[in-house]
């Protein structure tokens, strides 16, 4: 996807609530474009108590749903296979919360066809349950 479609996106969902990192602004180096976004200071799982995760969780949940029905699809919860790191790398938790990143496939409502988009929220909503899996057992 493109630098500036990516930046669109960030910031039709930064507008609904704060669970997609924050854009901040592209810089321009040579006939590269670059995504600026918040400073993310990652925290790692499972140096909280499960009841705190299970917290953390359910803001998750609540943020996912409210940019679901505003429209926004993230699409990409679970890396996919075959370029190397953790299957969740796209959730960050950090200082303020839980986070979302690499929004280079998500979808917005209004530009695609409501039954695409559709789909798309039911496949993540079953990411999202085997997140939960994976981010409890940390």
């Amino acid at each position: 996807m493109e630098v500036t479609t990516e930046a669109r996106n960030m910031q039709f969902a930064n507008k609904i609530n704060d669970l997609v990192a924050s854009y901040i602004r592209i810089d321009i180096e040579g006939d590269n474009q670059i995504l600026v976004i918040e400073r993310l200071n990652i925290l790692e799982p499972r140096s909280f108590e499960k009841e705190v995760r299970e917290v953390v969780y359910s803001v998750f949940i609540d943020k996912l749903k409210e940019l679901h029905n505003h429209g926004f699809c993230h699409r990409h919860i679970k890396r996919i296979t075959g370029f190397g790191g953790r299957p969740y790398d796209n959730v960050i938790l950090t200082e303020a919360g839980i986070r979302l990143i690499d929004k280079g496939i998500s979808a917005i409502r209004d530009n695609t066809n409501e039954n695409i988009f559709t789909r798309y929220v039911e496949a993540e909503m079953k990411e999202v349950a085997e997140f939960f899996e994976y981010f409890m057992e940390q």
